[in-house]
């Protein structure tokens, strides 16, 4: 299987990508004002929440997008089945993790995150562009679902208990000790706590995969694992790890934390059982 993960130099040398710039932070939304300001020459702008998510609700705060809707926002990005295609940010690779695993989750065969984002791009002395780039190829891209495994509520509470549930967040969300976003603090019974910056390294790269292996495996144990997080964006960037580190066929729970608390009678823990 290729690397779901790409270097500057590659990218900057194989001009037959197709290249989404995917900036968005938890507390602004999605920004394509910064896009406009500087970008990767050829980037087109991908909105998580408008393209990457459907409207929030007892589905969570970021369900799944439909699958035309889905569909349609790739091709107007350009995408299409036989180019290869190229996902950054500069959040550590957060939202850009969405984009590359609803991608493959809807069929598209060769998707990769550049690792260290934009700030890797402007390491390496390379140049943005500026303003809004109708993208050069028409896509053609069709979405079918079903290219990466997900969970539902019920199957990820069986989860925790019977294999291993990565709760992707902040420690202190995890244990319960504040919750910025969702009305309930807390985790799933029986989730493992595995929080983002146990998969970087200070300059916001991955890991690497001999690190990401020894360290993923001692977690999971060789067990069945998911991942989930508030809304379903930063659990995607840990099945990226789990692949990167060999633990290919980690499910999603897209719905996670968000969904989770929706339905009262869904237990709720505090505290640290992440073993």
């Amino acid at each position: 299987m290729a690397s779901p993960l790409t270097q500057v130099q590659d990218l900057a040398e194989r001009p037959t990508q197709t290249v989404l710039d995917v900036r968005w932070q938890l507390s602004a939304g999605s920004q394509p004002d910064l896009y406009a300001a500087g970008h990767i020459p050829g980037a087109a702008f991908v909105d998580l929440d408008r393209d990457l998510a459907a409207p929030p609700g007892p589905g969570g705060r970021h369900p799944l997008p439909a699958v035309d809707d889905f569909e349609r926002a790739m091709r107007a990005a350009g995408v299409s089945a036989e180019r290869p295609v190229v996902v950054y940010d500069d959040a550590n690779g957060l939202p850009a993790a969405r984009a590359w695993w609803l991608l493959r989750y809807f069929g598209h065969p060769r998707v990769a995150l550049l690792d260290g984002g934009l700030g890797a791009w402007l390491a390496a002395g390379r140049s943005l562009a500026e303003g809004d780039e109708t993208p050069e190829h028409v896509g053609d891209f069709v979405a079918r679902p079903g290219g990466m495994p997900v969970l539902d509520a019920r199957r990820a509470g069986e989860l925790a208990g019977a294999g291993v549930l990565i709760d992707a967040r902040a420690p202190e969300r995890y244990r319960g000790e504040t919750e910025p976003m969702d009305p309930v603090a807390g985790h799933i019974p029986g989730a493992r706590n595995w929080p983002l910056d146990r998969t970087l390294d200070p300059d916001g790269r991955f890991l690497p995969a001999v690190e990401l292996a020894e360290a993923l495996t001692r977690l999971t144990g060789g067990a069945e694992v998911g991942a989930y997080c508030g809304s379903g964006i930063t659990a995607a960037h840990t099945v990226l790890a789990l692949e990167l580190g060999g633990i290919s066929g980690a499910a999603l729970y897209p719905g996670s934390w968000s969904e989770w608390v929706a339905d009262p009678s869904r237990p709720v823990a505090t505290g640290d059982e992440s073993g």
